[in-house]
């Protein structure tokens, strides 16, 4: 089957096994080896080529609907999906504006939104970053300040965001401001889409600890953007916000990162030679273990997909398990890599081994997303009933 054609192809209709078996061919014929399990999140320039090949085999967007470019795939096959990208190390995507800015447009959006930017972001023309985090309104976002002010023909936009990821890297920025002072925190809150060229705009990159400027801090002053780059209703940002956290969960608790950083850690602990010793044994069996029981529920959740069921705020466990045990194994690798775990780069004895900087990769894992303080508090409240 030509790619042309493949674009027009009904994946719902094929069998699980024969949809996987279609990306695992492809994957394996396609994919740089070069940039199979990075080492941290790259940057355009070097997935760019990625990103435009899936786009040719329109395969960019799996969970957008067919008349919109995308794969038109379930929650079930979407999760085969995933699961292949993962098995072959296949780096991330800049892919804020396939994951989450799509989605909500092409639910809340005007027609005039969907003709103009869907497009423009399988192609490649828009990469997209997400302004949401600001300096006092992280895990709180509700307390944000960034303001929009109705000026007649356009919104005047002043203020801060913060980690705000691969910003960059992009070109345009997605957006929670206020626009209402009065109102109560959500309810005051609307969604904003703003070119990143725009005069008064300035985005500064921040240099995390293995050098590298995935974050930057982006500054708005006087910042005009047209009245039709707002989506939805105004003042209702927030539960637009909210309608794209849904399917992230399961995502976000994928065993795909601690599989990983197992299966390194016991090449670090072979090339040590103390993968035989008690010690070393034990504790690399209780992380099995843990990753056993974290992949059971997993299955559950996903199996919960498969049946076309909605996931509920118990999908918070997944997160919390998933980065507690990744910094788990990464910490352990650091000691078995012992002086070396102070290096950055590579081993020199074995070029796939760098423990410090997946260590530094687990790091910020229970704070995005949501940290895992707020699970804690969804579990609490909306799954055990305690008060809040």
């Amino acid at each position: 089957m030509s790619d042309m054609n493949a674009l027009h192809e009904d994946y719902e209709s094929m069998s699980d096994e024969a949809f996987r078996g279609l990306l695992r061919e492809w994957i394996e014929t396609h994919y740089p080896a070069h940039l199979r399990n990075p080492r941290r999140r790259l940057g355009l320039e070097e997935s760019r080529a990625w990103y435009r090949l899936l786009g040719e085999r329109g395969w960019l967007a799996p969970g957008w609907p067919t008349r919109h470019g995308g794969m038109g795939l379930s929650a079930a096959k979407q999760l085969i999906y995933m699961e292949e990208w993962e098995r072959h190390g296949c780096a991330r995507l800049p892919d804020s504006g396939l994951t989450m800015l799509g989605p909500l447009l092409i639910r809340f959006g005007s027609e005039a939104q969907k003709a103009f930017y869907l497009p423009r972001i399988l192609a490649g023309e828009h990469f997209w970053c997400q302004g949401y985090s600001e300096p006092n309104a992280g895990s709180d976002l509700a307390s944000l300040r960034t303001e929009a002010v109705d000026c007649g023909d356009h919104w005047r936009v002043n203020g801060q965001k913060i980690w705000t990821t691969m910003a960059g890297h992009s070109n345009w920025i997605f957006m929670l401001v206020r626009t209402d002072r009065q109102a109560r925190p959500q309810a005051g809150i609307s969604f904003l889409l703003v070119p990143l060229a725009s005069p008064g705009v300035e985005v500064r990159p921040i240099l995390n600890l293995d050098l590298h400027d995935e974050f930057s801090e982006v500054f708005f002053t006087d910042v005009r953007v047209p009245k039709e780059n707002l989506v939805g209703e105004v003042n209702q940002g927030w539960s637009m916000a909210k309608a794209l956290l849904g399917f992230e969960r399961i995502f976000l608790g994928s065993p795909k990162q601690s599989t990983h950083a197992l299966e390194r850690l016991e090449r670090l602990a072979r090339l040590g030679g103390i993968e035989h010793q008690e010690a070393y044994r034990q504790r690399h069996a209780a992380l099995r273990l843990r990753l056993d029981a974290h992949r059971a529920l997993y299955e559950r959740f996903a199996e919960a997909l498969r049946q076309g069921q909605a996931l509920g705020p118990e999908v918070s466990m997944l997160k919390i398990n998933q980065s507690e045990l990744f910094q788990a194994i990464c910490e352990l690798a650091l000691e078995v890599a012992g002086e070396d775990a102070a290096l950055l780069d590579p081993l020199a004895e074995d070029a796939a081994l760098y423990p410090a900087g997946l260590f530094i990769q687990s790091l910020p894992t229970t704070i995005y997303g949501g940290s895992n303080e707020i699970q804690r508090n969804i579990l609490a409240r909306q799954v055990l009933g305690l008060p809040g």
